[in-house]
């Protein structure tokens, strides 16, 4: 009786060998986006534990934030992406910005992403 080995052909290799290749560049593509994304975050959480940041003027602390993002390489957050509203208890941040990246040929990825921070955090014994 005959057996017959079953696997993969190699034609089946390289097919699988595409869609890994192909999730792989989505991902190099997509990653650089979220983890600028993830240091808008942080440099937004380290403002709201700097001591005396809801009696600052919004320069200054648009200032204190784009030096932050500085750090990390952010290069898609603009000055006029960030807004400031004044709250009760100080002030409110909002960082809205979009990043597009070409994908395949025509087509795009395209990133909207919308932060928001209360930064209420008095100078002194807070």
């Amino acid at each position: 009786m005959k057996r017959k080995q079953g696997g993969l052909s190699l034609l089946g290799f390289l097919v699988v060998l595409a869609v890994v290749g192909f999730a792989a560049y989505v991902g190099m593509k997509l990653f650089p986006m979220y983890q600028e994304y993830y240091s808008v975050r942080s440099a937004m959480k380290g403002l709201a534990n700097e001591p005396g940041v809801a009696d600052m003027d919004p320069a200054k602390i648009q200032d204190l934030f784009f030096r932050r993002l500085y750090i990390n390489y952010s290069e898609n957050v603009k000055p006029q992406n960030v807004k400031f509203e004044r709250t009760e208890g100080g002030w409110k941040m909002r960082v809205n910005y979009e990043v597009r990246r070409p994908l395949v040929g025509n087509l795009d990825v395209v990133g909207r992403f919308d932060s928001t921070q209360e930064l209420t955090r008095r100078g002194g014994g807070d």
